[in-house]
């Protein structure tokens, strides 16, 4: 209730407190602190990375070209420091245009998938709210019915949809990001209680599994994590047909100890000076952080 209670009075909070716990979770401003970011989880954790541009629901063209430009400024960072073996890019489908008119949205993410093939870089359509689902799903098809292999989508477990939309993936036996789902959508469309996204989740790895999917497991819920490993176990899935994610700067002691295990893990890595959206809301979805920035406040730090 108090860390709600944080939340609710997030827009009274001075954005400089909000920056300085919210830092813990954003590599930095430039692509340079992602890139370092980047090699500091391979090299001392041996931890995968995919680099997200801050940004989203851009209502201009000229934004999301900016937005274009600096996704392929991240792919040609990753090749020139050879983290190509670790490193992604994820891509917020609106910051590309999506949202404006969806053929030159899917044009826009095109060149950047094309872009990836050539230096050997996998990019990843995150899926953001409701409104864009069936858009998203659209560009991911169209970009596998023209062969690109390197391109991956998300699925989100809170929609009531989403059974329907990995069955309708299987043909592909793609790369899925499966997450909750943080964003605020209507109960008609939405599982709204905790164990219900969590019931529907585990539903959605089975399916996916069963289905040869590559499934990117995303959750920093024990539940979740304990389920995942039972069914890798369960399955004898070898460590190449899945991987776990987990946000970058978030319960980085569980991170360790799913990577101490033998598998796969990738972070979230998210850079740029359109932060204040982003960390607002995992500031929602994350009591911890909450729970921070009440210490900040109360500090006066």
């Amino acid at each position: 209730m108090f860390n709600q209670m944080i939340v609710t009075m997030l827009p009274m909070i001075p954005k400089g407190i909000i920056r300085k716990v919210s830092m813990r979770y954003i590599a930095g401003d430039r692509l340079p602190d992602a890139i370092n970011t980047a090699a500091r989880l391979d090299r001392d954790e041996k931890a995968w990375s995919t680099i997200d541009v801050l940004g989203e629901f851009v209502k201009e063209r000229s934004v999301a070209l900016k937005s274009k430009a600096e996704s392929l400024e991240v792919l040609a960072a990753i090749k020139a420091q050879g983290l190509q073996a670790a490193a992604g890019l994820s891509l917020k489908p609106t910051s590309l245009g999506l949202g404006i008119d969806e053929g030159f949205g899917t044009d826009n993410i095109r060149e950047v998938v094309a872009r990836g093939r050539e230096l050997g870089v996998f990019v990843n359509i995150d899926m953001e709210n409701s409104p864009y689902t069936d858009a998203t799903l659209r560009a991911y098809r169209t970009l596998r019915e023209e062969n690109f292999t390197n391109v991956g989508v998300v699925i989100q477990a809170m929609l009531r949809r989403s059974e329907q939309d990995v069955r309708s993936l299987i043909e592909y036996r793609p790369v899925v990001r499966l997450c909750k789902g943080i964003y605020k959508e209507a109960h008609a469309i939405a599982f709204t209680d905790r164990e219900e996204v969590r019931a529907n989740y585990k539903k959605l790895l089975r399916l996916m599994v069963d289905n040869s999917f590559y499934p990117a497991i995303a959750t920093h819920d024990d539940p979740l994590i304990d389920d995942a490993r039972a069914l890798i176990k369960e399955r004898a899935l070898k460590n190449d047909q899945y991987e776990f994610q987990m946000l970058l700067g978030v319960r980085e002691g569980v991170r360790r100890r799913i990577l101490a295990e033998g598998h796969h893990l990738r972070v979230y890595v998210p850079f740029g000076e359109d932060w204040y959206g982003y960390s607002s809301r995992r500031l929602k979805e994350n009591p911890e952080m909450a729970g921070m920035i009440a210490k900040a406040v109360l500090l006066g730090r």
